[in-house]
């Protein structure tokens, strides 16, 4: 069974689902023939992928796609990227995609600014990330930088929908899916397609429990429950991810700690990095919930 995040991937930029500013600055590249170096950042699920490697097919290149979040050390460097973009090339460019690029090391990322410069006149490097922050100075000033907006709900449903039609399925109400999983559209295309039961759109509510989490765990904050109660609330979300929940919470810490929101904010960054980089999600946000039901 095919993936219809990867079927309905848009080929070109008219396909593509995004802001119009971004899209015009790209076709005017993409007219040229030719880029700057780029850097997309946003929220997770949004299309930078997606743009970078429409970029990619639109232009007469030779690419190399590295997923940073699986190569992300110097030898990556050192043993695929600068190879490439120093070995000569037939095509009119040559174009590096480092995604996910804020798992790259920092050592990582300082080594790749020399070889961004010495191979300018031959190779550009397009860079996407969910975290600005993490990919250091330098780097981004040695790129074009566009922060991926989603498009609005009602675009998002439009195109849910003319999926479900060319896949002669039948239309249902996909609003609830919609508003858990937006702004992640690769989420919302996911679940809708993991709920289709004999050619229509069946909603498991146990797909849809994570829209309630965030709500469930500040009431259980405004009440000073015990830690042992808000990892039940954890655990019957039945979630693997909580990445909503950090700004969950972040959006409503003036009202649940009043004076001690700053201190509220620290932690919640502190464990929304930390996050990251573990293995398991939930223990990290225990751990978080714990902290703050002190400062409560």
């Amino acid at each position: 069974m095919e993936l219809w995040v990867e079927k309905y991937r848009p080929q070109t930029l008219e396909e593509y689902v995004g802001n119009e500013t971004i899209k015009n600055k790209i076709a005017d590249y993409l007219k040229q023939g030719s880029i700057q170096n780029l850097l997309f950042h946003g929220v997770a699920g949004t299309g930078k992928t997606t743009l970078a490697k429409l970029i990619a097919k639109n232009l007469n290149c030779d690419l190399l796609y590295i997923n940073a979040s699986d190569e992300r050390g110097i030898d990556t460097i050192r043993d695929k990227i600068i190879p490439f973009a120093s070995s000569m090339s037939f095509n009119d460019v040559k174009i590096v995609i480092l995604d996910e690029a804020d798992y790259i090391t920092p050592q990582a990322q300082a080594t790749l600014r020399n070889t961004i410069e010495s191979c300018s006149k031959t190779t550009r490097f397009i860079f996407t990330c969910n975290y600005l922050e993490r990919i250091i100075s330098p780097l981004q000033s040695r790129c074009q930088t566009f922060e991926i907006t989603p498009p609005s709900k009602e675009v998002v449903t439009d195109l849910a929908c003319r999926i479900l039609v060319a896949e002669g399925v039948k239309v249902s109400d996909i609003v609830p899916v919609i508003h858990t999983h937006y702004p992640d559209i690769r989420k919302i295309i996911n679940t809708i397609q993991g709920s289709v039961v004999d050619g229509q759109v069946k909603i498991d509510d146990n797909s849809l429990k994570n829209s309630q989490l965030g709500g469930l765990v500040v009431d259980a904050l405004i009440r000073k429950s015990k830690l042992s109660e808000i990892r039940q609330i954890l655990a019957d979300s039945g979630s693997r991810e909580f990445d909503d929940l950090f700004k969950y919470i972040y959006d409503k810490s003036s009202t649940l700690f009043g004076d001690n929101e700053g201190e509220a904010i620290l932690i919640i960054a502190k464990y929304q990095y930390e996050y990251t980089f573990v293995l398991e999600k939930e223990i990290c946000v225990a751990a978080m919930l714990n902290k703050l039901l002190k400062i409560c």
